[in-house]
């Protein structure tokens, strides 16, 4: 007994692995809680159970026998090794990990495993909450703008398309109004050839009815001379509507001077008027000729009062007149 505690007292870490169960870490154990007072000492050792502390007796004292057995033994024979049985069932229990280790394993999977579930949960949340929070940032700043500006192109596309309409009518209308235009031309230079072949037939022959057929030429040259200042007038060709005006107002004087007519005479000023507001208040000056075309029309003097004198033109095209007279010589 004494020299197997002297064995545990001195024995190095080779020499301690050399017995079957005692692995590295027991011996390591073992030599740092040297020294020990007793054999049962040992037993407080981790790993240390009283099998292998048997086991380890056993091994120490084969050991000390041996050389006492070789010298009894003849040089020619050799010893026969000596076998020892040992039980598995002890070295898997010696080596079988205690219940504090499996406690301490079990704790620390578990404690691993929530570490992931929690690791797990905060990444959910964290998309979760980037989802909640960015996809209205998101909308405000990216999908907002690109839906109002989409808005803004289909309203803009359409303003275009109801523009595009809106030119071809005025394009119809110009060329109606150049249709009416060249119409009344054609008539004034109708009327005017016919004026002077009256003139001079009634320098040949002074009949009452030829002069009566002049004054109705004169009017209806005077009505289409109005008729194409009122679409000029629409185009916003001040010049060439004034030149009518002033045509048309010198065909009446004419016409007054020779009939003393008080309709001629309202005429005559309302066309002054709208000679006097060209080109600076065409407004005005398109009030004026209405007026006068009315008095004409209507063969009454009107009681609608002049407006005021304004630098803003905004005409629409008035149908027109057209008239043709024939006179047989």
């Amino acid at each position: 007994m004494t020299d197997f505690l002297h064995f545990l007292n001195t024995a190095d870490i080779d020499s301690l692995t050399k017995i079957s169960g005692v692995t590295t870490p027991v011996a390591e154990s073992l030599i740092a809680a040297r020294p020990f007072n007793s054999i049962d000492d040992c037993l407080k050792v981790k790993g240390m159970g009283k099998n292998l502390l048997l086991r380890m007796q056993a091994a120490v004292e084969a050991n000390e026998s041996e050389p006492e057995q070789n010298a009894l033994i003849p040089a020619e024979e050799e010893p026969m090794p000596i076998v020892k049985s040992e039980p598995a069932n002890e070295q898997s229990t010696d080596d079988k990990p205690s219940f504090g280790s499996r406690t301490g394993n079990a704790l620390l999977s578990f404690l691993r495993a929530l570490l992931r579930l929690i690791l797990v949960l905060l990444l959910i949340g964290g998309v979760g909450a980037a989802i909640y929070f960015g996809l209205p940032i998101l909308r405000e700043r990216y999908i907002a703008p690109v839906e109002q500006n989409t808005t803004r192109v289909t309203e803009l596309e359409n303003e275009m398309a109801d523009l595009k309409i809106q030119l071809t009518e005025i394009n119809q209308g110009m060329d109606e109004m150049n249709t009416s235009i060249e119409a009344h031309t054609a008539s004034l230079e109708t009327l005017e050839s016919m004026q002077l072949t009256l003139e001079t037939q009634l320098q040949e022959n002074n009949n009452e009815s030829l002069l009566k057929l002049k004054q109705e030429v004169m009017m209806t040259r005077v009505l289409d001379m109005l008729a194409r200042a009122r679409l000029y007038l629409a185009q916003s060709n001040f010049g060439l509507a004034k030149e009518d005006i002033q045509s048309a107002r010198d065909v009446l004087a004419e016409l007054h001077a020779k009939v003393n007519d008080e309709v001629l005479a309202q005429t005559i000023a309302r066309l002054d008027l709208a000679l006097g507001n060209l080109p600076a208040f065409p407004v005005v000056a398109s009030g004026d000729l209405e007026i006068a075309w009315q008095i004409l029309m209507t063969g009454q003097a009107a009681s609608t009062a002049t407006a005021e004198p304004t630098s803003t033109f905004t005409t629409t095209p008035e149908p027109t007149l057209e008239s043709t007279a024939t006179a047989t010589p």
